[in-house]
């Protein structure tokens, strides 16, 4: 009670300063306001849009934890030839180099979302805890922390701020994030030297072993490279491949989803659809191999004749369906149109990442495409149903 008297005491303190933002965001972030509203009708909830946003972080908590463990994993195993996944060693490593990445991330992120509210005198909002979590997860391991700070900052500014603030933004900021790191650093973003740690560095001469490689399985079928025994599909469910810190585990993901599902956080139409959109993707791809329209010569045959339900456990599409495709505010927002936004996701996944040699992955670009036509979805959805309903009435008067 002391403590909860202290802070109010310091909230009247700061009342009407250039500091009262800034506490106003601390404040709330411990306790709920204390403020009703009055007059009107008024929809009582206990969920609010902190709450909503610490619900998305827990889910993304196991997938934080998994990847911490797998990045010692993969680089145990690439020095060694064999390891053990839940050890301290590979802990110790994934701490090394997750929680720099979320301390920049935060700090810089929140830092410019204090700055923007000192200046413009409103409330800090608190859209960006989830993305300053998910920030880390779609980033190699190895990413150096400047490089992630100059991009927080774009993404902020430019991706978010610049539109208005929290739920004004057409784009998703972590994606925003994440795109112009890949157009600005390519060579830290793509690759067969960044995905596992210690790869990047060269040549590492380790009782007479190669340098350690820093491939991914999209890597290796887009040029159409063998994949290793491990890289089959239980492990690729599991986690136990490289990528990103967060996108490896399909188990955790699918945990996560459900999580947000039962919530009423997550989107399941968007989701659903877009597991559907990509899988019919893939089966089309399947069948052109199948019929012999390609020959295995070809630069694209590999990711075309890798079956169509695996596409959904490598790479970032999983991940990116659960957390990113159903962010409330760069989605679609009505429900015919999230069906329809999520299938386009998915299907413009896959077939981005098997036309895309230089970049064998499609989830970012394709969810940054939907950000940007989602408003005119849900415009044709609308006024689809508006010529419907016209129809009908005309019906009844005649």
């Amino acid at each position: 009670m002391g403590l909860k008297q202290n802070l109010h005491n310091l909230k009247e303190k700061y009342r009407g300063t250039k500091f009262e933002q800034g506490f106003n965001a601390l404040h709330t972030f411990l306790y709920l306001p204390n403020t009703t509203t009055h007059g009107g009708t008024h929809v009582k909830d206990a969920t609010d849009l902190k709450r909503v946003m610490n619900t998305v972080i827990m889910a993304m908590i196991p997938v934080l934890i998994f990847g911490m463990f797998n990045a010692g994993y993969q680089h145990y195993l690439q020095i060694n030839g064999t390891a053990e996944f839940l050890t301290m060693d590979n802990f110790i490593i994934g701490l090394k180099k997750v929680v720099p990445m979320l301390l920049v991330s935060y700090g810089v992120g929140l830092g410019i979302e204090f700055i923007f509210a000192t200046v413009k005198k409103h409330e800090v909002e608190e859209g960006y805890l989830v993305t300053g979590m998910l920030v880390p997860l779609i980033m190699p391991v190895d990413l150096p922390l400047w490089m992630l700070a100059v991009a927080v900052a774009f993404g902020v500014v430019i991706g978010k701020e610049l539109f208005g603030g929290t739920g004004m933004n057409i784009l998703n900021p972590a994606l925003t994030i994440r795109a112009f790191l890949f157009f600005n650093w390519a060579a830290w973003m793509s690759g067969d030297k960044v995905w596992v740690h210690g790869a990047v560095d060269g040549v590492k001469k380790i009782s007479g072993t190669d340098a350690i490689s820093g491939e991914t399985v999209l890597g290796a079928l887009a040029a159409n490279k063998p994949l290793p025994e491990n890289w089959d599909a239980m492990n690729s469910f599991l986690g136990f491949i490289p990528g990103s810190i967060g996108e490896t585990s399909t188990l955790l993901i699918l945990v996560g989803a459900a999580f947000l599902i039962l919530t009423g956080i997550g989107s399941a139409r968007i989701m659903l659809s877009a597991v559907i959109g990509a899988a019919v993707m893939g089966l089309i791809f399947n069948g052109i191999v199948d019929a012999n329209v390609i020959t295995e010569s070809s630069k694209f045959y590999s990711l075309m004749n890798f079956p169509f339900w695996q596409h959904l456990l490598v790479g970032g599409i999983a991940f990116g369906i659960v957390f990113m495709a159903t962010d409330p505010v760069s989605a679609a927002q009505t429900s015919t149109g999230k069906i329809i936004y999520g299938f386009l996701i998915g299907f413009f996944s896959i077939l981005i990442r098997v036309f895309n040699p230089a970049y064998p992955e499609g989830v970012m670009m394709a969810i940054l495409l939907l950000n940007v036509f989602a408003p005119t979805i849900d415009h044709y959805v609308v006024q689809a149903n508006v010529k419907r309903r016209m129809k009908r009435l005309k019906v009844k008067t005649t």
